[in-house]
């Protein structure tokens, strides 16, 4: 695939599931409304008519096939309005609109992969005729019971095909549509709607095709015939006829008069002079001319739509892979100027002009990162959005009454992690249906609570890191049946009767546990929030879990707004220097030898804000020679939080520095050394290495440490 026709299909996918997404917003909003508005109906055509072009610019027939389907299928009801079809058949078009939603974003994905598109979709073609037959079998029993002179109308549009009409038109097109495509009077009638926006003096038969649908017999029996005034303005209209769906063959016929009069004027140019045949050629762009200036009405009386198309100027869409580029130029900058302004050969000397500069290059350097970063953050709103499918769906599966309320869906967050955060998310939301809200109303309104269940899905900044949580107000976790579940699974690593609540609930985030006892769709397979935690640590994230047995759960998932670059304090161990991100920093100080305390193992613990928090030597963590052993000579850093907090001993403080941090080489994989509490790297100014740490790797490293 050549560059083009890589951004041709970058921007496809992009567009279509863009399209699709709003859809989805579109079918939720009806649903709940429990009925279609004017507006959702031409939405929803609009929409379809867009997918449906762009896949067959990109020859995708199983995606134009899709939304040309449903694209006809709206026509008629926007045609017909929503109120002719009953209560009934309204469930059943809900259905089949989010089944043919998810045909689609299935064969998105399928393209995403690089995967083959579906070659047969003849089985959705046939659900959707045959629900359009339900509906519109109504509308002609209504037909048959209106008075003689439709039905003389249908008899005078059946016997127009005798002979070519005599209504002055000097030149016909006979339109065949496929064999078998339905609604062939739709179909004819959209045809009509295109051809009208270039010549508005349109003639076509039978006459009636937008009121009767019985004429869809008399076009597959005789064709669906279009009259113009000139061949020239029949030729103008070929281009739409030929790019119109479902359209088999075309056919131009000629009335005898106006074939005769066509020869006889071809006879009279050729005898003229050139100069004449000019002047004749004017007729010709008298043709054209009825395009030009139905399009100019247009454009006049649509000075609102200009005026949107002028403002959507302003927004345009960039490939991630380029702003990944530049936000790694951004972190080659920021070393850059680390390293000129840290420069050894500078040390010691006394250069106020250049001190100014480098104030002045660091204030840039950061405006520049500020708006570097704030190009690729966008609204959590895309990942919530989504959840509202997956409560309906569950919903109407485990016949449950649930809400979802969405909070702070404006709240912004690097793509990366957007795009991170999407499974967890739904695999939450999943859990508080399928675990969390009670099986039926009886248990809530026995339990004193609303019948129907509401899950709250927020999001919210604070400082350097975005907190989304998940709460339901359903049974909650039973910490009995958590401990007897970790029991058979053989995960409890002490005594029963020494588990905390936060450690029991921890249990749930361990490899292969579920409490469901039955597998089902959503869950009961092993695959428990273990998954969660793996997919939110990778993006430098925490996951934690409150619930209350009888009010409900919430999960709690904290995560930092961008990776790329960070704010860390430097800090010394012997020669080696390390890097501790600013965020997981609650207060660094000095001790005295009184201060120290020992617990029943020997191990050093000290006391802050009323709490002991142990004490990690780094040297020892990682053998490191140093002079400073003693305590009261180094400085304890306090990192972490709650019952994960703890202090690092290190020798001294070298600095805050804002730091790019580096993925470790693959190589190193081999050695599972993101379990020893190293995040990554970083060049620092003077162009040797720092290691960052990852203070909740280090802890979870630490847990049997000898301190």
């Amino acid at each position: 695939m050549d560059n083009g026709m890589e951004n041709m299909l970058d921007m496809y996918l992009f567009e279509t599931n863009s399209l699709l997404e709003q859809l989805d917003e579109v079918l939720l909003d009806a649903e709940k409304a429990d009925t279609f508005t004017s507006d959702s109906v031409n939405e929803i055509f609009r929409i379809m008519h867009t997918i449906k072009g762009s896949s067959a610019m990109m020859e995708f027939s199983s995606l134009m096939t899709i939304a040309h389907r449903i694209e006809d299928l709206f026509f008629f009801i926007r045609e017909n309005t929503i109120d002719s079809i009953d209560e009934e058949h309204k469930k059943e078009l809900f259905n089949l609109m989010f089944f043919s939603t998810d045909m689609l974003r299935a064969e998105v994905e399928k393209l995403e992969n690089n995967e083959p598109l579906t070659s047969n979709v003849d089985s959705f073609v046939e659900k959707v005729n045959s629900f359009l037959n339900k509906i519109s079998n109504k509308t002609d029993d209504s037909t048959h019971s209106a008075d003689d002179k439709e039905q003389q109308d249908h008899e005078k549009s059946e016997n127009a095909y005798a002979e070519l009409p005599d209504d002055g038109s000097k030149a016909f097109l006979k339109v065949t549509f496929d064999e078998g495509c339905g609604m062939e009077n739709l179909r004819a009638f959209m045809l009509v709607t295109s051809v009208k926006d270039i010549y508005e003096n349109l003639t076509f038969y039978p006459p009636d095709v937008e009121t009767n649908p019985a004429t869809a017999a008399v076009i597959i029996e005789k064709g669906f015939l279009l009259g113009f005034d000139t061949k020239q303005t029949l030729e103008a209209a070929l281009d739409i006829v030929k790019n119109s769906g479902n359209v088999q063959s075309y056919e131009i016929l000629i009335p005898p008069e106006a074939e005769k009069q066509e020869k006889e004027t071809a006879i009279q140019q050729e005898s003229e002079t050139v100069t004449q045949q000019h002047i004749d050629a004017a007729p010709v762009q008298k043709v054209q001319a009825p395009a030009q200036n139905a399009q100019a009405s247009q454009n006049t009386n649509n000075t609102n739509v200009t005026h949107v198309g002028a403002n959507k100027q302003s927004l345009i869409s960039v490939n991630l892979s380029k702003l990944d580029k530049l936000m790694m130029l951004m972190g080659e900058l920021v070393i850059t100027e680390s390293m000129v302004t840290s420069s050894p050969e500078l040390q010691g000397l006394k250069l106020d002009n250049f001190t100014k500069s480098a104030r002045q290059l660091r204030k840039l350097t950061d405006d520049l990162q500020d708006t570097v970063m704030s190009i690729r953050m966008i609204p959590v709103a895309g990942a919530f959005q989504k959840m509202n499918r997956i409560v309906r769906d569950m919903s109407k599966s485990l016949n449950k009454d649930v809400r979802l309320t969405i909070i702070g869906e404006d709240t912004e967050v690097d793509k990366t992690i957007v795009d991170s955060i999407g499974d967890p998310i739904m695999h939450m939301v999943r859990n508080s249906m399928d675990h969390g809200i009670e099986e039926t109303v009886e248990e809530r309104i026995k339990a004193g609570k609303n019948p129907q269940g509401e899950i709250i899905l927020s999001a919210e900044h604070t400082g350097s890191e975005v907190i989304i949580t998940i709460q339901d107000d359903g049974k909650g976790a039973d910490p009995a049946k958590i401990l007897e579940k970790a029991r058979r699974n053989g995960i409890l690593t002490k005594p029963e009767s020494e588990y905390s609540q936060k450690e029991i609930l921890a249990l749930l985030m361990a490899p292969g546990f579920s409490t469901n006892e039955q597998v089902t769709e959503y869950s009961g397979r092993g695959v428990g929030m273990d998954v969660v935690k793996k997919n939110i640590e990778k993006v430098a994230g925490t996951v934690t879990i409150t619930s209350e047995l009888g009010k409900g759960m919430c999960t709690t998932m904290k995560i930092p707004l961008t990776m790329a670059i960070v704010d860390g304090m430097e800090v010394s161990v012997g020669k080696s220097i390390f890097t501790i991100p600013i965020s997981d920093i609650q207060q660094s100080f000095k001790i005295t030898p009184e201060e120290i305390i020992y617990d029943a193992q020997g191990q050093e613990i000290v006391k802050r804000m009323d709490n002991f928090y142990p004490v990690i030597r780094v040297h020892r963590l990682y053998n490191i020679e140093t002079e400073i052993t003693n305590l009261e000579d180094g400085i304890l850093v306090w990192v972490g939080e709650g019952d994960k907090s703890y202090c690092l001993f290190v020798d001294e403080l070298l600095g805050e520095q804002q730091v790019v941090v580096k993925p470790l080489p693959s190589y190193l994989n081999a050695y599972n050394i993101k379990k020893s509490g190293i995040g990554g790297c970083t060049i620092l100014g003077d162009g040797n290495i720092s290691i960052i740490l990852d203070t909740t790797t280090l802890h979870h490293t630490t847990s049997g440490y000898a301190y």
